[in-house]
């Protein structure tokens, strides 16, 4: 899932397209993509556009979040996102990947 809304990323300026779907523990999934601005500042990564659709819809508790980039090196969150994840998802297995299946999976304490 998060490959395919990767598609949907609004990246006219960096066209770096990022697709995240976050898994709540009884299974239900919320997809996010980023969505760049003009004005850089007000750009929303991926990540915060899914756990935030999750969290606005009453999900809680979270067991897995996958970030997929088309990268050579597998992209973590950025610092605001992982302050989003600490605070809502810190249980949560992160799942980094890439458009050529190579994976790493962490957590947020690492």
């Amino acid at each position: 899932m998060a490959c395919e809304v990767r598609e949907r990323a609004i990246a006219p300026f960096s066209d770096f397209r990022v697709g995240v779907a976050v898994e709540t523990d009884d299974g239900k999934v919320y997809t996010g993509c980023n969505i760049e601005s003009a004005s850089y500042g007000l750009t929303v990564c991926a990540e915060r556009v899914a756990v935030w659709k999750a969290l606005s819809e009453g999900a809680r508790c979270f067991g897995r979040l996958v970030i997929v980039a088309d990268t050579e090196k597998l992209t973590p969150p950025c610092g605001t996102c992982r302050q989003i994840i600490w605070e809502h998802c810190r249980n949560t297995t992160i799942v980094l990947a890439n458009l050529q299946g190579e994976t790493e999976t962490l957590n947020i304490h690492d």
